[in-house]
């Protein structure tokens, strides 16, 4: 089916920003959002919504396409052309889960862009970092400590030390593609030597990052857990905080006042901590996963009482990105319907950069998704794996 006329009718609508859903059709045409009433025009192909919830569609701020073992040292190790089969069977596996759009803020590459844009492969609009950057001994460095092997640049992260150097590998990222560039400034749960609460990247190299991003009309994302951490990043440029579990109010407060954007992760903790082990997650990482999964949900509510901005991201590792949609689940505990859409939608196209995506209006990107139900009558249609996908006019999953 081509990007010819189309009109879904009898659904509800949320149009990624109302706090309710409104009954009217959808017309697109040439890919784009035409009309939003009236009768479907001559010749279109009818989808009857039958009462079911129509959104935008659904945008995961972070996840990772090469990122295919829980074990950091093995991924990193395994051959480019087994990665990049993965790669392209969880892109496609998260365009029929109804999200059309993903950021990956650490990996992934112009090949796989130019792939799918040739349509060599399906799966969703895709926005790259290229590998993310780490100091010696940062989360990025997937070295044990007993493993003396120098570690550069995997497929994940590069260990990348001092402000010059960094400037040049912005430099480098930028001129392949890069939709926005990834550091890290705390310690994670894949790493193997830094602590969680661990601040990484001294203020001068934070800061010409930041910068040289900036200059090239681009933006930071960092990985962060510990208000330290945090606001380490956000007092030096940075634009989104990545997971934040340990966010406090302070950081919080400052995160509003620069507006950075938070992405929480909640799912891949959540995950982690029910099937790491069987997955072959290190000991280390288990261990640490710990401190971290049971902060998360109160991270929201902190940040929604400061008034930062949430978007949605689910950073799967390995085979637990067949969870993807249950993120609304671990979400819902604490947000309504309307929010959690709104983060996933038009927060997280704040977050890229796209007015065109994230809503539902006129001139809109036709990027759609008809739910299996009303999830403001009965949430779990949210992480209902059934339902219908429409990429930029395309449907690509009915």
């Amino acid at each position: 089916m081509g990007k010819s006329l189309l009109s879904l009718v009898g659904g509800l609508v949320f149009d990624g920003v109302s706090p309710d859903p409104a009954e009217h059709p959808v017309h697109v045409e040439g890919g784009v959002v035409v009309g939003l009433d009236g009768p479907p025009p001559d010749g279109a192909r009818v989808i009857d919504a039958g009462g079911r919830l129509i959104t935008p569609g659904l945008i995961d701020a972070h996840f990772h396409a090469y990122g295919v073992d829980l074990d950091a040292m093995k991924l990193e190790s395994l051959p480019m052309s087994y990665v990049a089969q993965k790669a392209a069977r969880r892109l496609d596996a998260t365009l029929q889960r109804g999200f059309t759009t993903v950021r990956d803020p650490a990996g992934g590459d112009i090949g796989l862009r130019m792939a799918l844009e040739e349509g060599l492969m399906s799966g969703p609009r895709y926005l790259y970092t290229g590998p993310a950057l780490t100091q010696t001994g940062g989360h990025g460095d997937p070295r044990p400590a007993h493993i003396l092997d120098e570690h550069t640049c995997g497929y994940l992260s590069e260990v990348v030390d001092g402000p010059d150097n960094l400037r040049r590998a912005v430099r480098e990222r930028i001129r392949t593609g890069a939709h926005a560039i990834k550091i890290f400034t705390s310690g994670g749960v894949m790493s193997p030597t830094d602590p969680i609460r661990q601040v990484q990247y001294d203020v001068e190299e934070v800061r010409a990052v930041c910068r040289e991003a900036t200059r090239l009309d681009s933006y930071v994302a960092t990985h962060a857990y510990g208000p330290e951490a945090i606001t380490h990043a956000v007092a030096n440029g940075v634009r989104t905080v990545e997971h934040g579990n340990l966010l406090d109010a302070e950081a919080a407060a400052l995160m509003a006042e620069r507006g950075a954007y938070l992405v929480p992760t909640l799912i891949c903790y959540e995950a982690m901590k029910r099937r790491g082990a069987d997955l072959g997650q290190p000991l280390e990482s288990q261990r640490k996963n710990l401190e971290v999964v049971e902060a998360g949900i109160a991270s929201l509510e902190i940040a929604r009482n400061a008034g930062v901005r949430i978007g949605m991201g689910t950073d799967l590792i390995g085979d637990l990105e067949d969870e993807q949609l249950l993120d609304f689940r671990v979400r819902s505990e604490v947000q309504e319907v309307a929010e959690m859409l709104r983060s996933a939608t038009s927060v997280n196209a704040e977050i890229i950069r796209r007015s065109d995506l994230g809503v539902i209006r006129i001139g809109a990107t036709a990027d759609l998704v008809v739910l299996a139900g009303n999830p403001f009558e009965t949430p779990d249609v949210l992480w209902d794996p059934e339902r219908t996908v429409i990429q930029s006019g395309t449907v690509v999953r009915v």
